[in-house]
């Protein structure tokens, strides 16, 4: 498939290889991230969607291929580094901290951007306590942004699935990212709250913020992506506009013969 300009690419995977024993779960898979877009990954269970966010997060080692982020090859770079450099993410299961408030959990994700060092903290320094102030200050806008803010103070435990995700939404956005990767955010929603999502994606895309979704609701991939990409055992098996990747043999034979929304 024709690449677009590469002055536009923002991430860009070259022949992606993930291994697990004996198991391929990312087979030699190439694409690339325009900047501003919204893009999906879609494909049956076990066709290695997480896997390839968990790759470019720097969560796994790649066996192969290369990841290269605004030009810069990020392969097999430490999470926290990849983090630092722009690209934050979520995962299907949230990974809150119970025992923090709402609030808290999000502090977290603003504390790896933190200046003040661990001796100010630990003396409660005037540097601290300012870096402190900011960084909830910070987080309580990311909880606006998601819309929970009214949650700040509330156990994290205490909430639904669908507002525990949208906590670890504003934790990544609380990172500054300029990708962020949702892995199955529409995943335990009701109808009403994936169209709150949607609306809360396209505002993110509007302030500048590239998006990447892994999920498994056709409907709601179909309804927002400009692109989507689909994997099957590891593979990549189409790549297009929801128009096309809808039609496709390869894909409706993947799916089983399943009407492809």
């Amino acid at each position: 498939m024709e690449r677009r300009p590469k002055d536009n690419i923002l991430l860009d995977v070259r022949g992606l290889i993930k291994h697990f024993g004996g198991i391929k779960a990312v087979d030699r898979v190439t694409f690339a991230i325009e900047e501003g877009s919204i893009i999906s990954v879609i494909g049956p269970n076990g066709a290695g969607k997480s896997t390839v966010i968990n790759v470019v997060s720097g969560i796994y080692a790649p066996d192969g291929g290369e990841v290269h982020f605004q030009g810069e090859n990020i392969t097999g770079v430490p999470a926290h580094e990849i983090a630092s450099k722009g690209i934050g993410r979520t995962f299907q299961l949230e990974e809150l901290f119970g025992s923090l408030s709402v609030l808290e959990n999000v502090m977290v994700g603003c504390h790896t951007r933190s200046r003040s060092d661990v001796l100010a903290c630990g003396f409660s320094l005037p540097s601290a306590r300012s870096e402190e102030k900011r960084v909830r200050d910070e987080a309580m806008e990311c909880l606006k942004e998601v819309g929970l803010e009214q949650r700040a103070h509330d156990p994290v435990s205490s909430l639904p699935l669908g507002e525990r995700k949208l906590v670890g939404i504003a934790r990544a956005l609380s990172m500054k990212p300029k990708l962020l990767m949702l892995d199955e955010p529409a995943g335990g929603r009701a109808s009403h709250e994936v169209e709150r999502l949607i609306h809360l994606i396209y505002a993110l895309r509007d302030q500048g913020i590239t998006l990447f979704i892994v999920e498994h609701n056709m409907p709601f991939v179909m309804s927002l992506s400009e692109r989507v990409i689909v994997l099957d055992e590891g593979c990549k098996i189409a790549e297009g506009t929801p128009d096309e990747v809808r039609t496709s043999k390869d894909v409706i034979e993947a799916y089983l013969g399943e009407e492809v929304y």
